[in-house]
């Protein structure tokens, strides 16, 4: 697949993206550099290599997930510039 000019014009209208004239061909160009580097990554074998998530090999110390209901609403309203009845007091978004 190559990409030409158009192409990019297009892209570029489609995701809102305003590109000078003068920069539709150089972007053309990376594009179809782009391209090609995937289409050599498709020739890789890759068959009985295992996925991973990050070239080193690292453990994630994990927390117990337990529930609580934290029993901090007063603190925390503490920081609110204006709170109610144990909620935030906030503008009226929507008339």
């Amino acid at each position: 697949m190559s990409v030409d000019a158009e192409n990019v014009r297009k892209i570029a209208r489609l995701a809102r993206l305003e590109v000078a004239e003068e920069r539709l061909k150089p972007l053309a160009k990376e594009l179809n550099d782009l391209l090609g580097w995937i289409e050599q990554l498709n020739e890789v074998d890759v068959d009985g290599v295992e996925p991973m998530t990050s070239a080193v090999e690292t453990q994630i110390h994990l927390r117990a997930d337990e529930v609580t209901d934290g029993n901090i609403r007063d603190q925390v309203l503490a920081n609110a510039p204006k709170s109610e009845e144990g909620f935030f007091v906030v503008p009226k978004a929507v008339e």
